[in-house]
């Protein structure tokens, strides 16, 4: 395999992570061939290790080391709030406000008939089984505000609401067709604290 080969592997591989295009590819590549063997080892041990050692949370689908992640086990979160989110990456967003500190359930995506994903292809039956043996009296729900984000957001109040449990949506003030991970946390925080009914 020639020098040139083996780079120009892993400038495809670099350029298939996303938000990466061709020049990042590159500069990350220059500069992966100009770092000493060992950071480049460190980089591809802790890629091995992230995807060997996490996986979902067994209660709440949330990134985990062990069975549950550290928010399903600490004791001093209000376990009669669960915030509804998208992805994990959304925990993460909500978590640096430190305006929430009740539960989470990550769906794993949201209703897109387009792209064929509807209530079944995501964790919505393990929500309403929580729903069913945790004592909730909350369900907040924090999907992106787009329109993905607002059908599954409704679809989820209409399944919730017969059961007695309040829900709620983020407030406005993140912006439309938004993504909660680019949220700065001012806004974010807001948003949760003035959630609203639906």
């Amino acid at each position: 395999m020639t020098a040139d080969h083996s780079l120009q592997i892993l400038l495809d591989e670099l350029g298939r992570l996303p938000g990466i295009g061709p020049k990042s590819a590159q500069r990350i590549a220059y500069y992966l061939l100009e770092s000493d063997v060992e950071e480049a080892r460190r980089l591809a041990d802790a890629i091995l290790s992230v995807k060997e050692q996490v996986h979902f949370c067994s209660r709440c689908f949330n990134y985990a080391t062990d069975d549950e992640c550290a928010i399903c086990e600490d004791s001093t979160r209000d376990t009669t709030r669960i915030c509804v989110v998208g992805e994990p990456r959304d925990v993460t967003a909500i978590e640096r406000t430190g305006s929430y500190h009740g539960l989470y359930h990550v769906l794993g995506g949201v209703i897109s008939p387009m792209d064929k994903i509807g209530p079944e292809q995501l964790h919505v039956r393990e929500l309403l089984a929580r729903l069913g043996t945790e004592d909730i009296h909350e369900v907040i729900i924090a999907t992106n505000p787009n329109i993905e984000g607002e059908t599954t957001a409704s679809y989820l109040a209409r399944t919730i609401k017969p059961l007695g449990i309040e829900v709620s949506r983020l407030a406005s003030g993140l912006p439309v067709g938004g993504d909660l991970e680019y949220a700065d946390e001012l806004t974010l925080g807001r948003a949760i604290e003035a959630r609203r009914m639906l």
